[in-house]
């Protein structure tokens, strides 16, 4: 068997309904060279079947494993087993936009980098378009600095799942993702891999990120403690690494622990429980006009909000909306997921 170039990373657990979605915006690319590692958590229901059935139509590997509650572990697992020497994640309720795999060879093709990201379009669970997620880096497609991307990616994670492409030697020189945050292991993960060397940047989405309440991480955003603990240990592992390289830049960590407290507030709101605003108020006054600057361009908060208010008017009012759907050439009308659910 021929060395595939891309090998697709995709932890699956109950995930029939949005499966095929994610599976045929594979297909849609027509690029036979790569593999896809579904390693699957012990679905209950139709997901292992429906990725068996995808079988002759895919150059893909079905991985079971017994339940253990972590998609993190099971991404691990599939990292372990991926061979080509560019990887990449797909959540089973996310999907790519056609023509992703084309351009992003083309961008390999130019660049040693061990990371290459791209924004992502928000969409909902009926694959309505919910605004974009963007990267906040430099417009225009090409090479950005690695302490400019980490200095942005601090304040808030603005990587979709689906975005990526990095190298396989850079994702095990990192130790994979670390397997006790269930919530910010791939915020962490995209740390590491930015802090090795420039990262190639293409400002047009390539990829979806689905909405949905059902998500792993959307039910656990209730966890308000074990939530906060994993946002602070992310920041407490890199901010201060990267404040020693950049002595008297303060606004930086500033804008993060900001983020952090705003990203608790969201989560609070969102699972009807009581925010702590008074905490957050102290938080934000603390902050200077630099460190605001900072937080409102690098935490993307318009376009993660704004989203999400988008999705409960549709859902109120869902008549009074057009109904546009992200397209994959040879298919039905498409979906995605989001892993970051504020």
């Amino acid at each position: 068997m021929a060395r595939p170039w891309l090998s697709v990373i995709m932890p699956t657990y109950n995930g029939e309904a949005y499966l095929a979605s994610a599976l045929d915006s594979v297909r849609a690319q027509d690029d036979p060279d790569i593999e896809v590692i579904a390693v699957d958590d012990g679905s209950t229901d139709g997901t292992v079947p429906l990725l068996e059935s995808y079988a002759g139509r895919l150059p893909l590997r079905v991985v079971r494993r017994r339940r253990v509650g972590n998609w993190v572990a099971n991404t691990n697992h599939g990292l372990a087993l991926a061979r080509a020497d560019h990887l990449c994640f797909l959540h089973q309720d996310d999907l790519w936009l056609a023509g992703r795999l084309a351009e992003v060879k083309r961008l390999l093709a130019h660049s040693p980098a061990a990371l290459l990201l791209h924004p992502s379009w928000y969409i909902g669970p009926d694959g309505r378009r919910l605004g974009v997620w963007r990267c906040p880096l430099p417009a225009g497609t090409g090479e950005v600095a690695a302490g400019l991307v980490v200095e942005r990616l601090l304040v808030q994670n603005f990587i979709a799942v689906p975005a990526p492409v990095f190298r396989r030697e850079a994702a095990l020189a990192a130790g994979g993702l670390d397997e006790n945050l269930w919530f910010t292991a791939d915020w962490d993960f995209w740390l590491k891999l930015a802090a090795t060397g420039p990262v190639v940047h293409h400002p047009e989405p390539l990829s979806a990120f689905r909405i949905h309440p059902q998500s792993q991480t959307a039910v656990r955003t209730a966890w308000a403690e074990d939530l906060r603990g994993q946002l602070t240990a992310v920041l407490d592992r890199h901010l201060p690494a990267w404040e020693r390289l950049h002595p008297g830049r303060g606004a930086v960590g500033r804008a993060a622990r900001f983020g952090l407290e705003v990203t608790m507030a969201l989560a609070a709101c969102a699972h009807g429980q009581r925010a702590d605003w008074l905490r957050l108020a102290r938080c934000g006054l603390r902050l200077g006009p630099m460190s605001w600057h900072r937080f409102l361009r690098d935490s993307r908060i318009v376009e993660r909000v704004g989203a999400r208010l988008r999705l409960k008017t549709i859902a109120a009012a869902p008549a009074a909306h057009p109904t546009h759907k992200v397209q994959v050439p040879g298919t039905m009308s498409q979906t995605a997921t989001p892993a970051c659910p504020v």
